[in-house]
């Protein structure tokens, strides 16, 4: 009899920690059942998984640990629907499936050697996080490293610990904003794109990586062409896009390409030659 794999199928998952990032953002560090499974699984800064709660569904969401810190998978899931709000009643020593690796990844080879820009809001500085840290575990390979963050208010701010590691590093530049004032904050305030201009990044031999809200990633991309940022030196994830991740259900196609099966990683040269849906 041949054993042929059905691609929906979930590998058995058990919940570690779960973390209280924001009010409304937990993350979920999980490990997989079989301890084989766990030992030989490997993924790429960018790839995303299927996270499902069995009665409730899956959705899509990035593995924003990196594969250079494997004793756990960690996801980001923001409480917005029946899915994430059976995820958010998940404790330590739940079961949950995993479908994952699925989709491509930042180009962090390319990168090597340049100097890295990311700019991120609210929950979207996930998938930036792994890319983040992988590159931190191999900072020798980039030259520097900046990251604009902002999120509405303070409490809105996702791994406030890993925010303080990374502002006491001499080797990254980090720059947090809200959006309006907020009592006992010293910091910037401002919306990201706003800053963005205010900091104004050389586009000399920079790759700027952008993820946060939809209305967000539209000016900063606005804010980035004024600055002479080339197309193909931008890039972006379209993971919220993705639905049964392998390019089966045709959910999540642009023009001819599938975010699942062509990204969720482009770049902007490359959203620029698919139909205007983005």
């Amino acid at each position: 009899m041949i054993d042929i794999k059905n691609p929906y199928l979930p590998e058995l998952a058990t919940v570690l920690q779960v973390v209280e990032e924001t009010p409304n953002i937990k993350s979920f560090q999980v490990v997989f059942n079989d301890p084989e499974k766990m030992k030989g699984f490997a993924f790429q800064p960018g790839q995303v998984g299927q996270l499902s709660v069995f009665g409730a569904g899956e959705s899509t969401f990035v593995i924003n640990s990196p594969p250079t810190r494997m004793e756990y998978l960690q996801f980001s899931v923001m409480k917005a629907g029946e899915v994430t709000a059976a995820i958010h009643n998940l404790y330590p020593g739940d079961q949950v499936g995993i479908r994952a690796p699925l989709g491509n990844w930042f180009p962090y080879e390319e990168m090597k050697g340049r100097n890295i820009l990311f700019i991120g809001g609210g929950i979207g500085l996930a998938p930036l996080r792994t890319l983040i840290l992988f590159m931190l575990d191999n900072r020798s390979d980039y030259k520097d490293i900046t990251i604009i963050y902002g999120a509405r208010t303070p409490p809105d701010l996702c791994y406030k610990d890993e925010l303080k590691e990374w502002e006491e590093r001499s080797d990254v530049n980090l720059i947090l904003t809200v959006d309006n004032e907020y009592p006992g904050w010293i910091k910037r305030t401002g919306f990201v794109p706003t800053v963005l201009k205010e900091v104004a990044p050389s586009p000399d031999d920079t790759v700027a990586i952008t993820c946060g809200p939809p209305i967000m990633i539209k000016f900063v991309l606005e804010g980035l062409a004024q600055l002479k940022f080339k197309d193909e030196d931008i890039i972006t994830t379209l993971e919220k896009r993705m639905k049964c991740g392998i390019g089966l259900c045709g959910r999540c196609n642009i023009g001819s390409k599938y975010v699942c099966k062509d990204g969720p990683v482009f770049s902007l040269a490359q959203l620029k030659e698919m139909p205007d849906e983005v």
